[in-house]
């Protein structure tokens, strides 16, 4: 099927949240991290170690010129990879970050308390990072470069991203010292944690997948008591061959509770398996009744 063409409304908010984004993240960067000599990771990590060391006898040396140099590679990478929307939307995010990081250059730093920069300075970057992720684009190509060569190493892109912090943050323990590597550590830590949590959503939930002898009752239970609609799943039982209804419902993580309440009131065997999802769309899912 042909790839249809983004309408301009939608582009035009994307490309907004992006910058905002950006515009938190070098915020963060600014008046939070780089003050107190506490880094992130990835290509950003090392931008602003470079900066720290080279930015006042090299003019071009600096944060801004740096973390768009090195993220160049990996955008073209991208681009054969993921596609010229994704390239297009990382480049627009990476070049604001360049430059409202050079706006915020001036502005005096939040606090010089590293305990609190840490915090802060992770959750903002954090946010400002996921922001741009859940928006198509992206301000970091360590990734990306954990897709290239994960194709011919034996590691995962996750275990390649990891190896990769461990190196940078080794690094800053050099340059700033082991107590701002652990603070750089921290920040990582809550960046990380806050980028899911924006891609994710704040709204949980979790798949459920009940296997019942009384599943007409179970999936009418639920429909009518939780508000939530069910889907029935052909089964077979590995050890008997007997044909089974599996149900499968999703459900906010709030709900788990009485769900497995008016299964067990109806079914004290059934076999119930609850598993955590990254999203979910669609069906109205959001109107339920309690």
């Amino acid at each position: 099927m042909q790839h249809k063409k983004e309408k301009l409304s939608h582009l035009l908010y994307r490309l907004c949240m992006i910058f905002f984004g950006a515009s938190l993240a070098a915020f963060s960067i600014e008046l939070f991290l780089m003050p107190n000599n506490i880094i992130d990771g990835g290509i950003i990590g090392i931008s602003l170690i470079i900066d720290y060391l080279f930015a006042e006898k090299v003019f071009l040396l600096n944060f801004a010129f740096v973390v768009v140099i090195l993220n160049l590679p990996f955008m073209y990478s991208g681009y054969k990879q993921i596609g010229k929307t994704f390239m297009l939307s990382s480049f627009f995010g990476i070049v604001s970050l360049a430059v409202m990081e050079r706006i915020f250059h001036s502005f005096e730093a939040f606090t010089t308390e590293p305990i609190l920069a840490t915090v802060f300075g992770g959750f903002l970057l954090g946010a400002g990072v996921g922001l741009v992720i859940r928006h198509g684009g992206s301000l970091d190509g360590t990734e990306i470069l954990g897709i290239l060569l994960t194709k011919r190493l034996p590691f995962s892109v996750g275990e390649f991203v990891m190896f990769f912090n461990i190196f940078i943050f080794l690094w800053a323990a050099f340059v700033f010292g082991v107590e701002q590597a652990m603070y750089s550590v921290m920040a990582y830590y809550i960046a990380f944690k806050m980028i899911d949590t924006v891609i994710q959503g704040l709204d949980e939930t979790k798949a459920v997948i009940i296997v019942s002898d009384k599943y007409e009752e179970v999936s009418e239970a639920i429909l009518h008591r939780l508000g939530r609609g069910t889907t029935m799943l052909k089964g077979k039982g590995g050890y008997t061959d007997a044909e089974k209804e599996v149900i499968y419902v999703v459900v906010t993580r709030l709900e788990v509770t009485k769900l497995k309440t008016i299964v067990q009131e109806i079914d004290s065997n059934a076999f119930i398996t609850i598993m955590s999802t990254q999203e979910t769309k669609g069906a109205k899912f959001k109107s339920a009744i309690h």
